[in-house]
């Protein structure tokens, strides 16, 4: 502490690091770097390989950097109308059902909230039911069937459009908020759909993000249920075209015969196609990342 022009500083102290604290660190800092890289180069190599000479990536000499950059990789896929009809679907399933997910799954969640709700409990115990056990394959399958959700795309959205950890999630948050904000709004006379809309919906704009990213990648990235209900060409997302393109041997080797020579290849278009599938992703994701940890921590609070 010392004395200047008649007012006192502190002088704040360094504290030294002991050796182990310093192996903590080096070692935390590695494993990140680990995880980063190990995250990062599938995105790069996938990138890389769209960009390279067909003949250097069937070779398998590209392993970082590009080899030979040319576009005609992504002006094949850009050509190829079932390609944009696949990712039309994909949209449509992708907006349209997070949509229709998020208008059952907040008000169930503002329901769920209140004690005064009688069925609360019973309703809680049968979604927690849900995370934990499944009928089984076939019996979601005859399910799916007999409620006509097989090649009907409206029918996929609505099949699929609730997630029980989705409404949990929701149902937490809306816990947490001061019950004093309520009880002032039925004091003036705010019935349940003027304080859901009013208060619960404007102070929950982080969880609403975070289950809305949840909802939306969960319909981006859909393949397994898509590739057994929906059977029409002109009805399927991207990711099951994606993976006929690939399993599809009989059109590698067509494909393989027919662009001989050219600077591109199968496997490059394979990689164009997946770099265009994530594009919307890797433009939404850092508008809404700010919000995606916090309303999971917050809406992890209470169980």
């Amino acid at each position: 502490m010392k004395k200047k022009n008649n007012e006192f500083k502190i002088k704040p102290r360094k504290m030294k690091k002991k050796g182990s604290d310093l192996v903590f660190d080096f070692v935390k800092s590695f494993i990140l770097v680990v995880f980063t890289i190990a995250c990062l180069y599938p995105l790069i190599y996938v990138i890389s390989c769209s960009l390279s000479n067909g003949a250097a990536v069937d070779a398998g000499k590209v392993l970082l950097l590009p080899k030979g950059i040319n576009l005609e990789s992504f002006k094949q896929v850009l050509t190829d109308k079932q390609f944009w009809i696949s990712y039309g679907n994909t949209i449509f399933y992708t907006v349209l059902g997070s949509l229709f997910s998020m208008c059952v799954s907040a008000p169930a969640a503002y329901a769920l909230s209140k004690k005064r709700f009688g069925a609360r409990k019973v309703i809680n115990i049968l979604l927690s039911f849900t995370m934990w056990f499944s009928p089984g394959f076939i019996p979601l399958y005859l399910n799916y069937s007999q409620l006509g959700t097989v090649n009907n795309r409206w029918m996929i959205l609505i099949s699929f459009g609730i997630q029980a950890f989705n409404i949990i999630l929701l149902r937490n948050y809306f816990e947490s908020v001061p019950k004093e904000m309520e009880e002032s709004a039925n004091v003036d006379g705010a019935n349940d759909f003027i304080i859901f809309t009013k208060i619960y919906l404007p102070l929950s704009k982080a969880s609403l993000a975070t289950v809305w990213l949840y909802y939306a990648m969960g319909r981006w990235n859909a393949y397994f249920w898509s590739s057994i209900l929906i059977r029409d060409m002109d009805k399927i997302p991207l990711q099951v075209y994606l993976k006929q393109k690939i399993i599809d041997q009989s059109i590698v080797a067509e494909f393989a015969n027919a662009i001989a020579g050219q600077q591109y290849s199968y496997n490059t278009i394979i990689y164009a196609m997946v770099v265009c599938s994530i594009i919307p992703v890797l433009c939404v994701y850092p508008f809404i990342q700010k919000f995606f940890v916090k309303g999971v921590m917050v809406g992890g609070v209470k169980g």
